[in-house]
């Protein structure tokens, strides 16, 4: 295990994850709307769209985006 900063609230933490384990289940939650949502409507231009229509901060978008945990992303992002 490795001293981290929380990628979400800034806290240090030990763990192998990015975030801590108190902002993970805000994670968990933010991903599964995310993946909700992209199923229902995968017609996003924008990477500011789909943060407006899900709530979820860009900061966020873009780390769930290179950690491949967004199902059914299209490539227009």
């Amino acid at each position: 295990m490795e001293f981290k900063k929380c990628m979400r609230c800034g806290c240090f933490f030990m763990s192998d994850n990015d975030v801590c384990y108190n902002c993970e289940p805000r994670d968990k939650m933010d991903i599964a709307n995310l993946n909700s949502i992209l199923e229902e409507n995968n017609n996003f231009n924008s990477i500011q769209d789909l943060s407006i229509a899900s709530g979820v901060n860009i900061n966020n978008l873009n780390r769930f985006i290179t950690k491949n945990k967004i199902s059914g992303l299209d490539s227009k992002l």
